[in-house]
This record gives structure tokens, C-alpha cells and sequence, in this order.
């Protein structure tokens, strides 16, 4: 009863450790493992091979193993232990046995069947060895009568081929638990002092030819070896999302190159490593500058500025006089402060005359008119008329005089005597006489003021025909002029025009206001 408790809590233990298992790396590629073992005898008296009322043989093991492959791992395993069967009372045996063979796993966790990834290992075991048998001396001692419990088996030694499964669980990157069953075949069959049949002349229905034996085998696994670091940054490769990283180069925890300002540049290609968060960056980890003037977009209030165009801190084309028009467009980019200008960046000039209205002391001048520094127009006699109205640019004068000096009252007295003292004979252009008089005053009026220009404008009644009026009217003013220059006036100081019955100045229905009307007027220019 004793030794089914101890088979069935063997049993407990070695099934709990089934499912906690891994397979041995590529980063930790060698292992040693410390094992302990139940060794079951397979032979002429009975087979012990899962057999739980045999007693327990324990022996205790040692492994090196090599990780090979995903699939396969190589090494070396032997134990030293107890070895025997009990088949009544009177027919067992009991001895020590050492073993040691070369074997190779056969890993599930490969990639094909479960993942490389995976923690528990299932394995097929294969090896070749030997097997050393000896005899337990602990039973000489005990005094116990030895033809009923024999102690001596036959030694030598055993090639053998052990062949099995396992489990195994990674708990740890360097420690692991494993449970592994070996049946190992020999090739002898004299171990059991019994070649082929038991005490009682009989072949176990069971057996082989040759004695062999089973072992469960419970291990602590340790594996040891530098994790594999492709790239050497420090982080396995099994943990480094980045393998491939340059060598020296400073990673985080998972192995990538550090990205200290986290914009997709790791340090060590990133020319500005310090770019704020949420900055979109070049290929250089520089913040975008799209317009490349040298103020990244994040910052750059202009970002469309055009190329080679001088910008101010903030990313804008420089406007030197801040008038609102950057330099590169600005004509004037000298512009006193605060002065209103035009798209082109020049003060306005709303007269066009040159001068900005800033400085413009008549900012509404006639276009096409000259104009002095000031803006205002030229006034080159000073009389205050400038020279487009002025009739007398070159003689100061007075306003009401449209710039000409004023007319003397004698002198306006001459020429309104002249309106009806210049008189004609009727229907032609010949003076007559009495005209002589009031002419000769004109004559002396324009040679005492040579500054005098003086227009002669001849008028018509209605009478007749227009054309020939008008034609009769332009023909007196000529004999006026033509008499004024025969008296010594230069000719180009006379202007003679007829505007026949154009310009009435009283009622053509009646004989004095035709009177009035056939008339020759002297207007005075400067």
C-alpha cells in the first residue's frame, strides 16, 4: 500500500510538471539540466514500464544539451541509480546502474507545429550510449538472508539506443522544468542473472530478447548563453523590434534607435532632435519648411512666401517701412512711417501730379498740370492765378482779371466806346471815317501797355445770310487789326475773329437792338 502512495504521488508531481514547459532558444543556446529519475526494468521477470506497484529505483541525472535549431537541440545525458524488479517475494532482483548516451531532440515549438514563441516544448527524444550495471552493496550490509533476496546481478556493460518524448516549460529566459520519458533498448539479456525465461522455466509473454529498461525523468533546466544581439544595441533579438539598428547607435527598450523628440527621425539621423511634438518634419527631422525660407511652417506666418524673398522672424517678406507692401513688391520701400500708399508701395498721389499726398499742399490739381515742390500749381508771376488760369502767366495780375493786371478805367471806357465807334460801310468791310478816332485811342492804349494782347472779335445782325455774315464779320475784324497794325501795333499782339450773328447782345427783332448787334469788341489779354 506504502509504495502505491508513493507511485501515485510520483505520478501527481510528474504530471504537474507536464504543463509547464518551453523550448530551449536561440538566445540561450546551452542548458544543464539536474534531473531525477524513476529507472523501470523491462526483462525475463516482468515489466515494470508504467507498472505502479513495482517499488521505486530512483537515480538521480545530469544533461548538456546545445540548441541546434528551432527543431532540433544536441547533447549529452547519463544518470546513476538504483536499478531492479520485484515479481513476488522470492523472485526479484535489485542493482545500481550507470548510463550516459548522445541524443537529439526533436521540437515542436518550431514554427511548423506550435509557435517558436511558445513556452511549452513537446519533444521526441532519440540518443545512442551505453549502460553500466553493478551491484546495490547497500543490501550486503543489511543482513539480510541472501538466498531469499539476491543482490548480485550480472555486470557489464550495455550499448544502448534510448528512445522517447518530453515536455518542457521556459519559466524563465535562463530556467526551465521538464518531464521526459525514455524506453532504452540494450543489447544483452544477462543483467537479471536470467537469460530469456524467468525462475520458473517460462518466457515472460512480454518480452524481447534482451533486457531493457524505462525512465521517467523529472529536470530542472538552466539555460545560459548570451541572448543572440544581431546588431549589438544591447537587446536581444528576440525583444529588439529593430535588429538591423547601426552599430553604437543609442536605442530605447525595444531596441529602436531613440527618437527623442518623437517625430519618425531616430537621434541619430535627425538633424534637429529637439523638434517640438505634433511638428511635421523633412526626411532630415527637421520641422517642414515649405517655402524654405528658413522659418519652419509651425512658426512661419506666411508659409507661401516666394523663393529667394527676405523674410522678418515670423516667416513674412520683409516691409522695411511698414507700410503694408513687403519689400520684394514694394517701388518705394523707403516710406515714411504712417504715409498711406498705393498696391505698388509708394505714397499716393491722388492728383497725379507728382507729388505724394503727404506732401502735397493741393492734393486735387487738374491733371496734366504743372506743379511746383509743394504740389500746388505753378504760379510764376505770384499773382495768385496759377498759370493754367492765368491769361497773364508772365505779368503778375489779379484774380479777377484772370491773372492780368488790371484793366484801367480809362482804358475799359476806350474800348466800350469802341463797341459802336467803329463803324463801317454798309455791307462791307471798309472803316469809315469817324471809326479813326476811337482806333487811334486803342493804338495809344496798347503801345502805353505793351503787356496788353488784344483779341478783335466782329458781330453781325441777323439780317441776310448766316454764312455771309459770318464771313462780312470776320473781314471787318481783319480791317480793324490790319488798321491797328498799319498805326504801328506788331501783329502778334492782335487776334482778329468773326463770329457774325452768333453772339447778339440785344433783341435782332428791332432797329436799335440790330444796331447793337453789328458791333466790333476789344477784349484785353495779358
Amino acid at each position: 500500500m506504502k509504495i502505491m502512495k508513493k507511485r501515485n504521488l510520483l505520478l501527481l508531481g510528474l504530471f504537474s510538471v507536464v504543463f509547464m514547459v518551453n523550448a530551449q532558444t536561440a538566445d540561450s543556446k546551452f542548458a544543464i539540466g539536474i534531473s531525477g529519475i524513476q529507472n523501470e526494468y523491462d526483462g525475463d521477470y516482468g515489466s515494470g514500464i508504467f507498472n505502479f506497484k513495482q517499488s521505486l529505483y530512483p537515480a538521480g541525472g545530469l544533461s548538456l544539451s546545445y540548441f541546434l535549431t528551432p527543431s532540433f537541440d544536441l547533447g549529452l545525458q547519463g544518470s546513476y541509480g538504483k536499478y531492479g524488479y520485484r515479481e513476488n517475494k522470492v523472485n526479484y532482483f535489485r542493482g545500481l546502474k550507470t548510463d550516459a548516451s548522445l541524443f537529439t531532440h526533436y521540437k515542436l515549438n518550431n514554427g511548423y507545429i506550435l509557435s517558436k514563441d511558445s513556452k511549452l516544448s513537446p519533444f521526441i527524444s532519440l540518443g545512442v550510449g551505453f549502460a553500466k550495471y553493478g551491484i546495490d552493496a547497500s543490501l550486503d550490509k543489511s543482513g539480510t538472508n541472501k538466498s531469499l533476496y539476491p543482490t548480485i546481478i550480472t555486470k557489464g556493460t550495455d550499448f544502448v539506443v534510448p528512445v522517447g518524448a518530453g515536455l518542457k516549460y521556459q519559466i524563465t529566459d535562463h530556467f526551465a522544468v521538464q518531464y521526459q520519458y525514455l524506453y532504452n533498448f540494450t543489447n544483452a539479456d544477462n543483467h537479471d542473472e536470467n537469460l530469456g525465461a524467468n525462475y520458473f522455466g517460462k518466457k515472460h509473454p512480454s518480452r524481447l530478447v534482451n533486457d531493457c529498461y524505462g525512465q521517467h525523468i523529472v529536470s530542472l533546466v538552466f539555460n545560459f548563453g548570451k541572448p543572440r544581439d544581431t546588431d549589438k544595441d544591447g537587446i536581444a533579438d528576440k525583444l529588439d523590434k529593430c535588429p538591423d539598428t547601426p552599430l553604437n547607435v543609442k536605442v530605447d527598450k525595444v531596441g529602436c534607435p531613440v527618437d527623442t523628440d518623437g517625430d519618425g527621425i531616430p537621434d541619430y539621423l535627425d538633424k534637429c532632435p529637439n523638434t517640438p511634438k505634433g511638428v511635421q518634419v523633412d526626411a532630415k527631422g527637421c520641422p517642414l519648411d515649405s517655402d524654405g525660407d528658413g522659418v519652419p511652417d509651425y512658426l512661419d506666418k506666411c508659409p507661401n512666401t516666394p523663393t529667394g524673398v527676405q523674410v522678418d522672424a515670423k516667416g513674412c517678406p520683409l516691409d522695411a517701412d511698414g507700410d503694408g507692401v513687403p519689400d520684394y513688391m514694394d517701388k518705394c520701400p523707403n516710406t515714411p512711417t504712417g504715409v498711406q500708399v498705393d498696391a505698388k508701395g509708394c505714397p499716393l498721389d491722388t492728383d497725379g501730379d507728382g507729388v505724394p499726398d503727404y506732401l502735397d499742399k493741393c492734393p486735387n490739381t487738374p491733371t496734366g498740370v504743372i506743379v511746383d515742390i509743394n504740389g500746388c500749381p505753378l504760379d510764376k508771376d505770384g499773382d495768385g492765378v496759377p498759370d493754367y488760369l492765368d491769361k497773364c502767366p508772365d505779368v503778375p495780375g489779379i484774380i479777377a482779371n484772370d491773372g492780368c493786371p488790371e484793366i484801367k478805367a480809362e482804358v475799359k471806357k476806350i474800348f466800350a466806346q469802341a463797341l459802336q465807334g467803329v463803324q463801317f460801310e454798309p455791307g462791307k468791310n471798309i472803316l469809315k471815317k469817324t471809326s479813326f478816332g476811337i482806333l487811334n485811342k486803342v493804338v495809344k492804349v496798347l503801345k502805353e501797355n505793351p503787356t496788353y494782347n488784344l483779341e478783335i472779335n466782329g458781330h453781325t445782325d441777323n439780317q441776310g445770310d448766316a454764312a455771309r455774315n459770318q464771313l462780312l464779320s470776320q473781314k471787318r475784324a481783319d480791317a480793324v487789326k490790319g488798321y491797328l497794325v498799319n498805326k504801328g501795333i506788331k501783329a502778334g499782339r492782335l487776334t482778329a475773329k468773326g463770329y457774325g450773328q452768333q453772339v447778339p447782345v440785344a433783341d435782332n427783332s428791332t432797329v436799335a437792338g440790330r444796331a447793337q448787334n453789328r458791333r466790333v469788341e476789344f477784349k484785353v489779354n495779358m
